[in-house]
């Protein structure tokens, strides 16, 4: 089997996961959400906690989205105007994964996590 060939396919396998990873991880959240909504917990906290899983499943999903499309272009077909194509789906990609974790952490990606304030014992 030529190089070509076995890079095609990676390529496609990590599409297929990139794509089961996010409809089983939409699958997950929308199963995990309903019981929260019928057990009468707050329905602002179940709704939040139903995105973040959601985009999760989303953020994980795109990883292997661009990996596959990195492995597809540069292995298999390097020519300029591919290499170009790749360039703006990445760019798009990376503007989504920024995005969905800015709305789920509620900070920049680059920021530290703020540390809980030391608790005073009595």
């Amino acid at each position: 089997m030529e190089f070509g060939r076995i890079a095609e396919t990676a390529g496609q396998a990590l599409d297929l996961a990139g794509v089961i990873v996010i409809v089983l991880g939409a699958l997950v959240a929308t199963v995990l959400f309903l019981p929260r909504v019928r057990h009468r917990e707050r329905f602002e906290d179940a709704y939040r906690r139903y995105r973040q899983g959601l985009g999760r499943a989303i953020l994980l999903g795109l990883e292997f989205l661009v990996a596959g499309d990195i492995i597809r272009t540069v292995a298999v077909s390097p020519t300029f105007r591919s290499v170009g194509v790749l360039a703006v789906i990445v760019l798009i990609r990376t503007f989504l994964s920024l995005s969905l974790q800015v709305e789920l952490e509620g900070r920049w990606p680059w920021h530290r996590r703020p540390r809980p304030a030391p608790r005073e014992e009595r």
